[in-house]
Parts: structure tokens; C-alpha cells; sequence
């Protein structure tokens, strides 16, 4: 008992210690896996952060080994995606995808200040303009995906993703800073909507965390 006892804190300090070399890791949740209903389920939050993000986190560590992306940040991977294999390009882009979906969430979330308004305005025309074209281009958006706002050149555009591609990787169409995303990807809906992947997207409106958009989007255009 007594090497037991003496033995299985060094277990524990040896696990620890594996878990931190780790280039990347998957930060806490912002919130309880019930938090967002009822329009993301707990059933679903659980398994996407625990077994879908978590996955991403997982390969991209293993991917990265050995490579020249190994001790690069997320944004130098993704800034130079189509250099490395689609394994680190994939999981990269699926920790980032994921890591600002769970941000630009909240519950009960305050609505967009006066400010960001006056800016959706003069982007889209109103707010109801900006969410109906969003919404068309999160359903329109073939197999799996991702729906994004973007700051490109100090504007806001609409735009949508494959997979887990997204606007910070050289490879893609519409370039710019992501403030807003949206899983389109059947696990983010799948237990809940079924096939009515429309029906999420109009769910989704009522936990967008808008005060994170609107930081984030100062973030960028008062550097």
C-alpha cells in the first residue's frame, strides 16, 4: 500500500506533464453543455466540444510532430495552409473553427449595441437584411461547412467555407478576420434538427454573443 501510495502521485505528475507539452490544447467550455438550450441541446454541445473539438485538438497535436509546423502558432498554420498535409490543414482549421464558435456563443446574450448596429447597417442595410443573407448562405453552403462574417479591407462581408477551411487560410476564396462563425457541419444539429439544418440556423440567432462580435470586430478595425 505504501508504494502504492508513494507511486501514484508520480503517475498523476508524469500525466500532467505529457498534457502541458502539448502544443495545442482545448480550453474550458464558456459555459454549462445545457447552457444554450433549448436552441443547441446538451446531448449535442457534450459531444461536439468533448469528442468533435477535442478530436481536432488530439490529430493536429499528433499531426504537427516532426513537421515544420511543430511550435507554430495556430494563425502562422493557417496562414500558410496549403504548405503543409491535409492532416494539419484539417485539424488546424477545426480548432480554430471551433475555438471562436463556442466564444461567439452565450446564454441569454445581450443584443448588438448601437454601434455595431449603425455598422451591420452600413454593410447590409439592417440587421434583418445582414441575418436573412447570412442564414441563405449558412443553407446554401454544400455538405459540411462553415458560415462566416468577415473584416475584409474594414468592411463586413458574408462568406462560407468547406469543411474545416476557413477566411485566415491562404487558400480561400474570401479572405479576412472572422467575428462571427457558424457550424454547418450535420453534428452540430444533427440530434436535435435532423435534416432542417434552416430550422438551427433560426435557433442559432437567439445565443449569437454580441457583444464578443462587436470586440472582435474593434478589434480589428481600430488597430
Amino acid at each position: 500500500m505504501k508504494l502504492f501510495k508513494s507511486f501514484f502521485p508520480i503517475v498523476l505528475l508524469l500525466a500532467g506533464t505529457q498534457t502541458l507539452s502539448a502544443q495545442f490544447k482545448l480550453a474550458p467550455l464558456p459555459y454549462a453543455y445545457n447552457a444554450l438550450e433549448p436552441a443547441i441541446d446538451k446531448q449535442t454541445m457534450e459531444i461536439h466540444y468533448t469528442k468533435h473539438h477535442q478530436g481536432y485538438v488530439t490529430n493536429l497535436n499528433a499531426a504537427v510532430k516532426g513537421t515544420t509546423a511543430e511550435g507554430k502558432s495556430l494563425a502562422q498554420i493557417l496562414a500558410v495552409a496549403s504548405t503543409y498535409p491535409a492532416a494539419i490543414r484539417n485539424n488546424a482549421g477545426g480548432h480554430y473553427n471551433h475555438s471562436l464558435f463556442w466564444q461567439i456563443m452565450a446564454p441569454k446574450p445581450k443584443p448588438a449595441s448601437p454601434a455595431f448596429l449603425k455598422e451591420i447597417d452600413a454593410n447590409f442595410g439592417s440587421m434583418e437584411k445582414f441575418k436573412a443573407a447570412f442564414a441563405d448562405s449558412a443553407a446554401k453552403r454544400f455538405g459540411s461547412g462553415w458560415a462566416w462574417l468577415i473584416v475584409q479591407n474594414g468592411k463586413l462581408k458574408i462568406t462560407t467555407t468547406a469543411n474545416q477551411d476557413n477566411p485566415l487560410m491562404d487558400i480561400a476564396v474570401e479572405k479576412g478576420r472572422p467575428i462571427l462563425a457558424l457550424d454547418v457541419w450535420e453534428h452540430a444539429y444533427y440530434l436535435k434538427y435532423q435534416n432542417k439544418r434552416a430550422d438551427y440556423i433560426t435557433a442559432w440567432w437567439t445565443v449569437v454573443n454580441w457583444p464578443e462580435v462587436e470586440r472582435r470586430y474593434d478589434e480589428v478595425v481600430k488597430k
